[in-house]
């Protein structure tokens, strides 16, 4: 399974939290760089959301009007709403003097304009709404493609402190966090912003005193979305963090679900799920029960100015200095305004998840990577000379454990050299090194004779191919998987590259062939079958180093022999590394380097070794392991 450590989604001190709110606000804004392609289309997309907002702000005037022209008619014009639409420009006159109380319309003329209005407001909500969409889904495009090649080219360092769970969190719901800030919030924030201002604006020309009235509540809701806010900031992140949890967990059992199926473990992975999908429960209860005490708190202090303003409004219009038209439209801007201050607090909740994921986004996005796959390619094949001088290295997590010291060693092109030595003495490191996948801590490795710390490393990787023990098949066709040797390659040459590997047998005998689905990580092939498949992409890659990492140790007695006569094809004129489990695979080799603690202990030709071995009394490492090996094999056969 994967690592359970993290630097990801660790929690902020109370302390820190001023800081980091700052900090993250600005990660925050670096995000919507992605929406700088597209800032045409969402400045259009602002004018039609001004638009629309100047549309619906207009409504509470009209239906004052309209109660109006029905309580006190002042005119008995027959006109009807299709004659209003082109009534040219004594309608436009009526509109600019909609604020006059003196201006009176039929309810006729009123019903005109509204049909006009809600006509224009449709236009410009579906215009609004498509051109943030547009802008929104490009922008996350953008970004996920951006996320996603910086997580493929970072180093295997990265992955080493990091869970494929939440990565996958960040790539997917951090990003739909963003999508929906883009698409949906920036506009209701701008709506519900615009519709406090503008309708305290419009509810002052109507009656200065009713406004100062009705403003007397805001000193408790600015108070109450500081109190609440805080609380259902911070739930909201906890549900985030948990969520990402869940995710991992799922990630895990998945990956290995033939080891939660051998251990019989279901109920115990069944149990670990739910009480991660329970503390989210837990967390999104506690964060609703702010955010529904804020809303209760606000409905409750909105309701009362309500039934305050109707009270004084009322007093107004009985004394002669209001209309009961201008009351009227006063009380429904009251609700608009309630209601933008009522979803302010909901708007910002939603901000600060965004800059969590913002800041876990970015977190990944300044990671520095290994591969520029923006930069050309010059590939230029190597000849195969590999040289380890004076190698020193240890693990950056374990660092104070030394892995190898002062390794040297000297291949030639098109030579076979086999590494052997008991478990943990740092076989694999050396062939990790030599893809550069870890930073040397002394020493240097030479391909050709130059440095391949100076080396570009998909040029390095691009002449090197490993076949690993535990193969690793994508869950696509046979065909797929070979051709990811060589992504250009034609059907000719995977063709010929199964042939080699011999797999050209087992495929043909499926009913599909080469199109036959491997399934995940090639679950539906046995492991001869899937290591001739990972034999033959590596003859399709045609690499100048071949490493063999014990790739035929786990293997039957059938598999192992078809598997071996395919890589003796595999290591024609190659410079091979092979990491040896089964020493009887690597009697021929040119050269046998055997290690113990980090060092190469033992040097020479599997003869050369046996000979040394007699000599001493206590016998050698390779002659004691073979021995070890040959006995075991021959208990066996008794």
């Amino acid at each position: 399974m994967a690592k359970r450590s993290s630097n990801f989604g660790a929690g902020v001190s109370e302390e820190d939290k001023k800081k980091v709110s700052k900090e993250g606000f600005n990660k925050a804004l670096k995000i919507f760089r992605f929406t700088l392609p597209y800032k045409g289309t969402f400045a259009v997309g602002f004018i039609f959301l001004i638009l629309s907002q100047i549309t619906s702000m207009a409504i509470p005037l009209l239906m004052g009007q309209m109660v109006g022209a029905i309580v006190s008619p002042k005119n008995t014009s027959t006109a009807n709403p299709a004659e209003m639409l082109g009534g040219g420009n004594m309608a436009v006159q009526k509109l600019q003097n909609l604020f006059k109380s003196s201006q009176d319309f039929t309810l006729n003329e009123v019903t005109a304009i509204f049909v006009v209005l809600l006509i224009l407001q449709a236009a410009f909500s579906f215009l609004r709404v498509y051109t943030f969409t547009r802008v929104s889904e490009k922008s996350m495009r953008d970004l996920r493609k951006e996320l996603y090649t910086k997580i493929i080219t970072l180093p295997i360092t990265f992955f080493e402190k990091s869970r494929v769970g939440e990565l996958m969190s960040r790539i997917t719901s951090d990003v739909t966090q963003l999508q929906d800030v883009l698409s949906i919030t920036l506009a209701e924030l701008f709506r519900q912003v615009f519709t406090l201002v503008g309708g305290v604006i419009l509810i002052s020309l109507l009656s200065s005193k009713l406004t100062l009235f009705m403003l007397s509540t805001f000193p408790f809701l600015v108070v109450a979305a500081i109190v609440f806010g805080r609380f259902i900031r911070k739930n909201s992140k906890k549900v985030q963090d948990e969520l990402a949890k869940t995710n991992i967990i799922v990630e895990e059992t998945l990956q290995s679900v033939n080891v939660v199926k051998a251990f019989t473990n279901e109920r115990l992975e069944v149990n670990r799920y739910s009480m991660s999908i329970q503390s989210v429960v837990d967390y999104a209860l506690k964060a609703a029960t702010f955010r529904g005490g804020f809303i209760s708190f606000i409905i409750l202090v909105l309701f009362g100015g309500v039934v305050g303003v109707v009270w004084y409004g009322g007093n107004l219009v009985l004394s002669g200095e209001l209309a009961f038209k201008d009351l009227f439209t006063f009380i429904i801007y009251t609700g608009f305004i309630g209601g933008s201050v009522g979803g302010l607090g909901d708007m910002y909740a939603q901000i600060q998840r965004t800059i969590g994921a913002s800041e876990r986004i970015l977190e990944i996005i300044d990671e520095k990577s290994e591969v520029d796959v923006s930069r050309k390619l010059d590939f230029k094949k190597a000849e195969g000379n590999v040289s380890f001088e004076n190698v020193g290295f240890s693990y950056p997590s374990r660092s104070d454990m030394v892995v190898l010291k002062d390794i040297s060693l000297d291949i030639k092109a098109g030579e076979k050299i086999a590494i052997v030595g008991h478990s943990g003495a740092g076989k694999s490191t050396i062939v990790q090194l030599l893809m550069k996948l870890y930073p040397l801590n002394k020493g240097k490795i030479l391909i050709d004779g130059k440095n391949i710390e100076s080396q570009d490393v998909t040029e390095l990787r691009s002449n090197i191919a490993i076949v690993p023990q535990e193969v690793m098949l994508f869950g696509g066709s046979i065909y797929e998987n070979i051709a990811y040797g060589k992504p250009n390659a034609t059907e000719r040459e995977v063709f010929e590259a199964a042939q080699k590997a011999n797999a050209l047998e087992f495929i043909e005998s499926f009913p599909d062939k080469f199109q036959t689905i491997v399934g995940e990580r090639g679950v539906k092939l046995s492991g001869g079958q899937r290591q001739r498949v990972a034999i033959a992409r590596a003859i399709l890659k045609d690499p100048s180093i071949l490493i063999l990492d014990e790739a035929t140790s786990a293997l039957d007695s059938e598999s192992e022999k078809l598997v071996q006569d395919a890589l003796d094809e595999l290591m024609k004129n190659r410079t091979t590394i092979i990491i040896a489990h089964r020493l009887a695979t690597i009697r021929n080799v040119d050269t046998i380097y055997v290690l113990k603690d980090g060092e190469i202990a033992e040097t020479g030709t599997h003869e050369q070794l046996i000979l040394q071995a007699e000599n001493r009394p206590e016998g050698g490492i390779y002659a004691n392991l073979v021995k070890l090996q040959f006995d075991n094999v021959n208990l066996l056969v008794e």
